[in-house]
């Protein structure tokens, strides 16, 4: 069991970083370069997937707590798990839902300034990417 926990200490922070780097830093903003995409297609897109990957990501995360448990690494671990757990539960619970309810009203007619909101979900990203790195590293036997 502890080889297994062990294993996952490692390559799922990079499985979850790939996700981030893929979905958050290519896919999101090259949907709306791409011919025909309107923002009101692009925001229904993103909004689909970004609740995937918060979904994977949030699974990843008791994933790698478990083995976290089993293993009982040293600090380090525990303050890089921390810290990409903490991000993603602010990502989820307090930057999300203010999004959604623009992406709402920008899907139902309305014409809205570009949203603050979404550079610190986008510093939120940066801030996981390091933690992710972090706990990468720190778990390597």
């Amino acid at each position: 069991m502890e080889s297994v926990a062990q294993h996952l200490m490692w390559f799922l922070p990079m499985l979850w970083l790939g996700m981030v780097l893929a979905i958050s830093f290519l896919e999101a903003p090259l949907k709306f370069r791409a011919p025909g995409v309107t923002v009101e297609l692009g925001l229904g897109i993103g909004r689909v997937v970004f609740r995937a990957l918060n979904t994977v990501e949030s699974v990843l995360a008791l994933v790698l707590l478990v083995a976290a448990v089993v293993l009982g690494p040293p600090g380090g671990v525990w303050v890089w798990l921390g810290l990409a757990l903490g991000i993603l539960l602010v990502q989820v619970a307090v930057v999300r839902p203010p999004l959604s309810r623009r992406s709402d009203r920008v899907l139902a007619g309305e014409q809205l300034p570009r949203s603050g909101a979404h550079y610190g979900y986008i510093g939120l990203e940066v801030a996981k990417v390091v933690a992710l790195i972090g706990l990468a590293i720190t778990a390597v036997p």
